[in-house]
């Protein structure tokens, strides 16, 4: 199994703050990783990190032996916490945009999802509901045949049926060939689909392996280990 994911002794310093402090982590092939923490751990600078937004201070990153560039994006599907697409595009327009910037993106796994939601193709983002924009941000990104999907808080501020939807879609569109990094403080809700956890605490890796191996040495759930390493 190879190592598809592999940060070495990577350091995040801003201005008045170690974000990430020398972290190991290593992703292979074919798992679902959850990784875990609480605000303020250093998820969301990990994540840029991996995706190229930032550099880091020290240490180094690399997907499928490359750095961050050019070269992984070709092979990363990155979901961002926040909808990044424009209000006034139709989801056709989108269609046809992610078709156009990505070789790998498979238009019709994607009309299969946009049509048994029953989302119109010639509905403007900006006329639709949170939960359903999330839907739409989904499905493009893992409409994508990628080697490595980074989702950032998929199912945060999402309703019940959403949160459902969004775990099948992960699921349904999962290859094992393929990774798939989750990251999230919603533990409950995607415990059961992840192969592998993460958790960061304060810039630093606590905790991290097989979820069923963390289970049977804990002797609890990975959600109520998650609230005993974070207790208020």
């Amino acid at each position: 199994m190879s190592e598809l994911l592999k940060l070495e002794k990577v350091s995040k310093q801003y201005a008045h703050k170690e974000a990430l402090k020398s972290i190991n982590i290593t992703v292979p092939s074919g798992k679902i990783v959850g990784l875990l923490g609480p605000n303020g751990s250093g998820k969301s600078t990990m994540i840029k990190l991996i995706n190229g937004l930032l550099e880091p201070t020290s240490g180094m990153v690399t997907i499928n032996g490359y750095k961050p560039g050019i070269e992984t994006k070709k092979i990363v599907a990155y979901l961002p916490e926040r909808t990044y697409l424009n209000n006034w595009m139709t989801v056709e327009d989108l269609l046809n945009f992610f078709s156009d910037f990505y070789n790998d993106f498979d238009m019709n796994r994607a009309l299969d999802m946009f049509d048994k939601l029953n989302i119109d193709l010639k509905a403007k983002l900006k006329t639709m509901s949170k939960g359903t924009k999330e839907k739409v941000q989904l499905i493009l990104v893992m409409s994508r045949k990628a080697e490595l999907y980074i989702l950032d808080e998929p199912i945060g501020g999402v309703d019940p049926a959403a949160r459902d939807y969004i775990i099948k879609t992960i699921i349904k569109n999962y290859s094992d060939t393929s990774s798939i990094l989750i990251a999230t403080h919603l533990i409950q809700e995607i415990e059961n689909i992840c192969d592998e956890v993460i958790f960061l605490s304060k810039g630093e890796v606590v905790l991290q392996g097989n979820v069923d191996e963390i289970r049977e040495e804990k002797g609890k759930s990975i959600d109520a280990l998650f609230r005993e390493v974070f207790v208020c």
